[in-house]
């Protein structure tokens, strides 16, 4: 579940493609400064088109070398069979959208963008613990979470967790099978242990090894003895149904007890199981952009631009950098002196919550998917995508400085400490 294939050997057949000079490019017309990239090629007179989603099809592609997609589009057989297309590529880290089988059986290499959002889904879970702990949901850092899928993004996530001092249980089968049982634990173990559990793993569909379709279903939320379920990873991988049935029965529970979820991965996107996103142990609900800062999508971008390089066997001469917005001012953020009495002092996590938020108020874009829940499926599906599509601009945290003022001199300190081991930007 924690790894994700080697792109290395899929690059092969860049020689059949580097004796003829005219490459004809399809691209999906909304990946991220997808003109720009890929315009111009070094040795090569590159016809371009761009397409919507809806209009990718064989008819269209069937004078096309390469294919250029986002999640949107399914690639295999039905799409590719009667074409010419040689790579593909998708501008996304998940690759479950792709035939992999079908196009190594027919030649046809193939990349994904795996690794290239990993900062910018870390900086929405931490804004998600953050913001989890100033609502009383949880304690940070009293809080044990569960990590169900220790790649990339599950590894990075884990060490961020544990800087903060909190109890951190990694469960990744395929990696322990390779790597020794020693620092993993048993997905029983996380449901029995963990407070919340946090999935990041690929979808792998039913009939391959390990795989990941309804890894919490309704069997493994029955004995689950935690209160929280996050899933930032693909909306398959949690039975939706199922976390309905899950949060009924924990509502009669109040405050630090009551069940809740926060979803970014929904089942059936862009049109999401309605009586879940209305229901009110929905912590946080977000339409599938974790990843989507301005630095996320271009580093898809760049990830199968390179790809494309190496499959052509040529020099990569685009970089995202010369691309990007100007960098944003640094904000201020000013906390009041502390009272005396120490249970209503403010502690550093309520401060790196109002820090978080002023670089990616996540609370916009709950409220945005909550206005459509009585929406008809087809407007659902509109304004999901719609809004991913034209997706507000949010900046890396590492591009994005605050000027922290506190008026207590200690919990600056440990503010500061807790920022600089954690990637957020206070001067």
């Amino acid at each position: 579940m924690g790894t994700e294939p080697n792109m290395e050997n899929k690059l092969n057949m860049g020689n059949k493609l580097n004796t003829a000079k005219k490459l004809n490019i399809a691209a999906d017309n909304h990946i991220w400064g997808i003109e720009s990239a890929f315009s111009a090629l070094p040795g090569f007179d590159v016809d371009l088109r761009l397409l919507e989603n809806k209009h990718i099809n064989p008819a269209s592609l069937n004078h096309a070398d390469i294919l250029l997609t986002r999640s949107s589009t399914s690639v295999n057989a039905a799409l590719l069979a009667t074409t010419p297309v040689r790579f593909a590529a998708t501008a996304t880290i998940g690759d479950d959208h792709y035939d992999k089988a079908w196009l190594d059986a027919h030649g046809i290499g193939w990349a994904n963008a795996a690794g290239s959002s990993t900062g910018s889904v870390l900086e929405y879970m931490l804004s998600v613990l953050f913001d989890l702990h100033a609502r009383g949901m949880i304690d940070l850092p009293q809080t044990s979470i569960g990590i169900i899928g220790v790649g990339r993004i599950g590894s990075a996530l884990a060490t961020l967790c544990e800087k903060m001092g909190m109890t951190v249980l990694r469960n990744d089968p395929p990696r322990a099978r390779q790597e020794g049982d020693e620092g993993f634990h048993s997905l029983n173990a996380l449901l029995a242990q963990a407070d919340i559990l946090s999935l990041h793993t690929p979808l792998i569909h039913h009939g391959e090894d390990d795989s990941t379709v309804h890894l919490l279903a309704q069997s493994q939320m029955d004995v689950f003895q935690g209160k929280g379920i996050i899933n930032a990873a693909r909306g398959s991988c949690l039975d939706n149904a199922a976390l309905c049935n899950w949060l009924d029965e924990g509502a009669g529970q109040d405050g630090r007890d009551a069940r809740f979820a926060v979803l970014d991965c929904w089942e059936n996107e862009p049109t999401p199981l309605n009586s879940l996103l209305k229901h009110s142990g929905i912590a946080i609900a977000t339409p599938h952009i974790a990843g989507h800062s301005v630095e996320g999508k271009a580093a898809n971008t760049q990830y199968i631009y390179n790809a494309l390089c190496r499959f052509l066997n040529i020099q990569a001469t685009w970089n995202m950098a010369d691309h990007l917005p100007e960098l944003p001012a640094p904000v201020s953020l000013s906390i009041e002196a502390p009272v005396q009495t120490s249970s209503q002092k403010t502690d550093i996590w309520q401060t790196l919550h109002a820090a978080s938020k002023l670089l990616y108020p996540i609370h916009n874009d709950d409220k945005a998917m909550r206005s459509w829940a009585d929406l008809s499926k087809s407007e659902l599906a509109k304004s999901f995508t719609g809004y991913r599509r034209n997706y507000p601009a949010r900046r890396a945290w590492h591009h994005a400085a605050i000027q922290l003022n506190d008026a207590d001199a200690d919990r600056l300190q440990q503010t500061l400490q807790m920022a600089q081991a954690i990637g957020l930007k206070i001067v």
